[in-house]
């Protein structure tokens, strides 16, 4: 695939994780669009659909092999599961633990809040339990 056709499905791809149908997120990825590559910014798809509490844009990416303890941006991004949970998007973290993602893992390169303390500093109690409960451990 062409180089300006890549970077262009790319950044349709940013787009619809964020505010698009799952159908389209789909029909990007179908196209060639890679679901863990960030835009110029760092800011990966999953990540981009995590803070807007897109789950099933969530779940169409982490089904097309989203890594979702990969950390997203650079400085004033993370982890998929902090930005969802520091919002209290109780859907899109539903997905992520699903997908894997790791409620103890800690963003800003192990230096920052884990996904449970962000959803403990936003006093999202039922976001912490979805990430506390004793299946999760």
């Amino acid at each position: 695939m062409k180089r300006r056709r890549r970077k262009k499905l790319q950044r349709h791809l940013l787009d619809a994780a964020g505010c698009g149908t799952s159908q389209r997120v789909a029909a990007l990825l179908r196209a060639g669009a890679d679901p863990n590559q960030p835009d110029r910014y760092g800011t990966t798809p999953l990540y981009r659909a995590s803070v807007q509490n897109m789950a099933t844009n969530v779940r169409v990416l982490a089904a097309a092999g989203a890594d979702p303890n990969h950390e997203s941006g650079a400085g004033d991004e993370g982890l998929p599961l902090c930005g969802a949970a520091c919002w209290g998007h109780d859907a899109a973290v539903r997905e992520l633990l699903t997908a894997g993602a790791d409620p103890h893992l800690r963003e800003d390169g192990g230096h920052g809040r884990t996904a449970i303390e962000w959803a403990e500093a936003g006093d999202h109690h039922k976001t912490l339990a979805l990430m506390t409960e004793p299946a999760r451990h």
